[in-house]
């Protein structure tokens, strides 16, 4: 699948906040990138702002436009808060999952574990990165991938506890998604109703 592969600390410019984690340009830039990055800024148009959230959420899931929408579509059809069901759905992603779970540094390195079938679902190998993990399902490392130095190093002092909707075994190396998160436990700075917005016009 495409995806984007620039240059982070650009996006992360973009948005003024470190979406695929901590950013040292953004210490010494914390103004958008491009000739008048750092001149008197125009007024955002309310579309403007709506679409803005939407392309950050994008960016920070690393999902691309036609899976963004049909996950919208999913989540509306749902009884409950739409926004919510979206971050929740995303949420879900077997690559996100590997993340939260310290397995990986970042969304990209547990995409590209997934991809390369380092991972397991049920004791079923699954390389695919939008599969949506259920709760009550375990997520592992495969036998043979679990001395990979970048599952290691990740692992490494990694602080499962601070996401309540997921339980880890650092023997077995395995994880399990206990419950769908709530939107208070998701730390992710996004303002789901604005992308609802865009979507409902």
């Amino acid at each position: 699948m495409a995806r984007y592969t620039g240059p982070k600390s650009k996006i992360a410019r973009k948005f003024g906040e470190g979406i695929f984690g901590a950013d040292k340009v953004l210490s010494k830039k914390n103004y958008p990138p491009g000739q008048h990055g750092n001149s008197r800024k125009r007024k955002t148009s309310e579309y403007g702002v709506q679409l803005r959230e939407k392309q950050k959420a994008k960016y920070i899931y690393g999902v691309l436009e036609k899976q963004f929408r049909n996950l919208f579509v999913k989540a509306a059809s749902e009884k409950g808060i739409t926004g919510e069901i979206l971050l929740q759905l995303l949420e879900g992603r077997l690559d996100n999952v590997v993340y939260r779970l310290g397995i990986a540094p970042t969304r990209a390195a547990a995409r590209q574990l997934v991809n390369h079938r380092h991972i397991t679902v049920d004791g079923e190998i699954v390389n695919i990165a939008s599969y949506a993990v259920k709760p009550g399902q375990l997520v592992a490392v495969r036998e043979k991938s679990k001395s990979l130095e970048v599952v290691v190093n990740s692992l490494a002092g990694f602080n499962h506890s601070k996401y309540p909707w997921l339980e880890w075994d650092d023997v077995s190396k395995v994880g399990k998604l206990l419950h769908i998160p709530e939107r208070a436990d998701i730390p992710e700075n996004i303002k789901e109703h604005l992308i609802v917005e865009l979507y409902s016009k």
